[in-house]
């Protein structure tokens, strides 16, 4: 009995530590998760990014962001238009776009790296986007000063106004304008003026001038030429005439 009374006590004094300890007695709060290494759903969690996501999946560029994002040590930034930014554009503004060239707005939003706000104060100008190609197209120029950080394209310009994940590998920040490339909607040079004509010089004898055929021509040479032989011949009968007279007078005398 008095080895059953000792193992109760022992199991009583036990309990009555455990509860009234607070460092034991205060379950372990779980940590904070790391924010996922998917873009569409830390956009699903802001609540007004429909548009892009509908964007993102229907050409597939959320697949390779996701693939990129957990095979790259350099991580990526994507800016977020709102509904709202989306909304402001002129109606029919995407569906008049070809299906590469709502890829490659899409691609146009996301920077090839991983950028914290402070990051953009030190960032060089043009900046390359997941769109910009060999030639340097399609990049931006971000200037970042104590109070916010402006994007422009050449197009558009706005700022960023929120910050919807700051964790390596990916940073996604709202914006309330869509960022517009400059090779798809940017003022396109007027098409050269066409070359005036020069005139060509035209040596053809005008159709109411008609020229002499051969036939008139010898006939005015033949006309001329037998005017000047019948003065001959005149002549030549007067002198003719003359003589003969002079002669009879002559031998009358003798």
């Amino acid at each position: 009995m008095a080895a059953l009374l000792n193992i109760f006590l022992f199991i009583s004094l036990s309990l009555l530590i455990f509860t009234t300890s607070p460092s034991l007695a205060q379950s372990v709060a779980p940590g904070p998760t790391a924010p996922p290494n998917n873009i569409t759903a830390i956009l699903e969690a802001g609540g007004q990014y429909t548009t892009l996501i509908r964007l993102l999946t229907s050409t597939r560029v959320d697949v390779q962001l996701n693939s990129q994002l957990n095979n790259s040590f350099n991580g990526l930034t994507c800016f977020a238009p709102t509904d709202n930014a989306f909304n402001q554009l002129p109606a029919g503004t995407l569906n008049k776009l070809t299906e590469q060239e709502q890829i490659e707005v899409v691609l146009f939003h996301v920077l090839p790296r991983f950028y914290t706000m402070a990051m953009f104060g030190t960032t060089s100008n043009p900046v390359n986007t997941q769109a910009s190609g060999s030639d340097g197209a399609d990049t931006l120029d971000i200037i970042s000063s104590t109070s916010q950080v402006n994007i422009s394209t050449g197009v558009v310009n706005t700022t960023i106004t929120n910050t919807l994940s700051s964790s390596f590998p990916l940073a996604v920040y709202s914006i309330e304008k869509v960022l517009l490339p400059y090779s798809i909607f940017g003022v396109k040079p007027p098409a050269p003026a066409p070359s005036p004509k020069v005139a060509k010089s035209s040596n053809k004898t005008p159709s109411n001038a008609k020229a002499p055929s051969s036939s008139e021509s010898a006939g005015g040479t033949a006309d001329s030429n037998s005017g000047i032989n019948s003065k001959g011949r005149a002549m030549q009968w007067t002198t003719s005439f003359v003589g003969l007279i002079l002669m009879s007078v002559i031998f009358r005398i003798f």
